[in-house]
């Protein structure tokens, strides 16, 4: 893997990430958290994809490196709703 495909690969799973954290309403952290976001949420989308036997549904190929890119979103708005659902809700200033 070259280093442009490996730059795509993280532009693409921040793009992933980010909608992730939009779909789900949950937000936290910038550009390096949505990177980590969307790259969970491929491993999750996968595993669930394969656990219900569903086909994989828009990959994007960077040299050997598959990634698909809706199970990716599917995921990671799954595991950033977990998060949410998880995480204590701030305290509200007076």
């Amino acid at each position: 893997m070259s280093l442009i495909d490996f730059a795509v690969l993280l532009a693409v799973a921040g793009l992933c990430g980010a909608l992730g954290q939009m779909i789900s309403g949950y937000s936290r952290g910038g550009c390096l958290v949505s990177i980590a976001i969307g790259f969970v949420g491929a491993l999750i989308g996968v595993w669930l994809a394969r656990k219900l036997d569903l086909p994989e549904i828009f990959v994007l190929n960077l040299g050997s490196t598959r990634f698909p890119i809706v199970w990716s979103i599917i995921g990671s708005t799954v595991f950033v709703a977990i998060i949410g659902f998880l995480s204590t809700p701030k305290q509200k200033r007076r």
